[in-house]
Order: structure tokens, then C-alpha cells, then sequence
């Protein structure tokens, strides 16, 4: 017993003796492996009638002349939301616009350079108000529809499928649907935005019911001439009412 005793405290004294030599001024951060970090901008808009989404065309290897999401490494001196509007606006042009960390993906084998985790961000915005270029690292710059796309780099196809499941999940508890309407829209416009983000047909009655029953919507007292039906009103967001949705 008295033997055991002394080799855990002798074990003891030398961990302490190593954790005591480690400093700020000791520190070596080359004995652990560092795997690379990238940041991917998930960029989606209402267009042609249909849910589209920003992608450039990739001009080096790996999977150069393949389609992707914008994105790219990380600087060493900038955070990630910072890195994620420079790799924007190097890639396709587009600055100043709202982005929402999205998820973190970091599958060992998704990147045949290194060791890469990638923290992708999304933004739901009206395409006609962006200018967008292929610039820096690609050679061509586009929009797709969600349900229609090229075959993408990496693993950027399982990542738009975790997107747009996020993005229908969030229609039941957020206003995050507006994000996609001019300020003032009618309520035909703003169930074409829920069936096309969900990919379904909806009841119109039961739509405009559970909508109007939230308080969420404000009459403008405008309408709007929509085909040859009589003029529809036009509401606009109420930001009060947003816990009620």
C-alpha cells in the first residue's frame, strides 16, 4: 500500500511539474494538429418564382469548373462573420448584407486538400437589389433553383439540403419569410412565398386563417390590382407582433 501510495504521489509531483512548465511563455501550439477553417455564405432570394441561390463557379483545384457555394479560409486576425462578408464580396461582388450563422460542418474527409471545418452562413434577401460578379476565385457567378441544381463541390449538396430543412423548420417560429417580401405585399404573395419555400401547395383558407389570427400582419388600407381579380389589400409586418407567429 505504502509503495502504491508514493508512485501516485511521485506521478502527481511530475504532472504538476509539466502543467507548472506550461506558459504563455512556453507554450508550443505546433504539438497539436490544427485543422484548416473555412466559412461558406448560403445566399437565397424569391426569383422567376421560384427559391434560387447564389453560386460561383470554382476556378482551381480541387473540383475546379465545378459549381459551389462562396466561401473560402479564414484569416488569422478576423472573426468569422468578418471573413464571411470578405469571401462574399471577393467571390461574387455582393457586400452589406445581413448574414445568419447557419451550422458547422466538419465531416474529416470533405475537403481533399487538408482537414477542413467549414461554418457556413445563410441570408434570405431580394436578388434585384444585388450586382453580383465573378471576381477573385471563381469564373463565373449565378443563380440556381434550390431544386434544381448542377452538381456542387465538397460537400456543398448536403449542405443546401441541411439549409433548406432549417429554412422550413423556422417558417412554423420566426418572421424569417418576410425577409423575402417587398414591405408591403398581399396575402396571395405571401403564401406563394411559404409554398414555395416549402415545396407544396397550401390551403388557401386555412393559410389566411392562421396567418390573421396572429396579429402578425398590418392592413395598410392600400390594395393592389393582382390578374383580373378584384383589388387585394396589402398588409405589411408588424415587429410587435412577432412572438405570436
Amino acid at each position: 500500500m505504502e509503495e502504491s501510495s508514493n508512485g501516485k504521489e511521485a506521478m502527481n509531483e511530475q504532472k504538476e511539474e509539466e502543467q507548472s512548465e506550461e506558459g504563455p511563455h512556453n507554450y508550443d501550439a505546433a504539438k497539436y494538429e490544427r485543422p484548416s477553417v473555412t466559412v461558406d455564405v448560403l445566399m437565397m432570394s424569391l426569383r422567376q418564382r421560384d427559391l434560387q441561390m447564389l453560386l460561383i463557379k470554382r476556378r482551381s483545384w480541387p473540383y475546379e469548373g465545378m459549381w459551389a457555394i462562396p466561401g473560402g479560409f479564414i484569416n488569422m486576425d478576423e472573426s468569422l462573420e468578418t471573413a464571411a462578408k470578405r469571401e462574399l464580396q471577393e467571390e461574387t461582388g455582393v457586400e452589406d448584407v445581413y448574414l445568419e450563422q447557419l451550422y458547422t460542418f466538419g465531416n474529416p474527409g470533405r475537403d481533399p486538400r487538408t482537414r477542413v471545418i467549414t461554418v457556413v452562413y445563410f441570408a434570405l434577401l431580394d436578388s434585384e437589389l444585388l450586382q453580383v460578379s465573378a471576381a477573385s476565385d471563381a469564373t463565373d457567378v449565378g443563380w440556381f433553383s434550390v431544386y434544381d441544381l448542377p452538381p456542387l463541390a465538397f460537400d456543398h449538396q448536403m449542405i443546401v439540403e441541411y439549409a433548406l430543412n432549417r429554412l422550413r423548420g423556422k417558417l412554423e417560429y420566426t418572421t424569417i419569410a418576410f425577409n423575402l417580401l417587398p414591405e408591403q405585399f398581399t396575402l396571395r404573395e405571401l403564401q406563394w412565398v411559404y409554398e414555395i419555400i416549402l415545396h407544396k401547395k397550401l390551403d388557401k383558407r386555412n393559410f389566411r386563417k392562421k396567418i390573421l389570427s396572429t396579429n402578425i400582419l398590418e392592413d395598410t388600407g392600400a390594395k393592389k390590382m393582382e390578374g383580373t381579380h378584384r383589388p387585394a389589400r396589402l398588409y405589411r409586418f408588424n415587429p410587435e407582433a412577432e412572438s405570436k407567429l
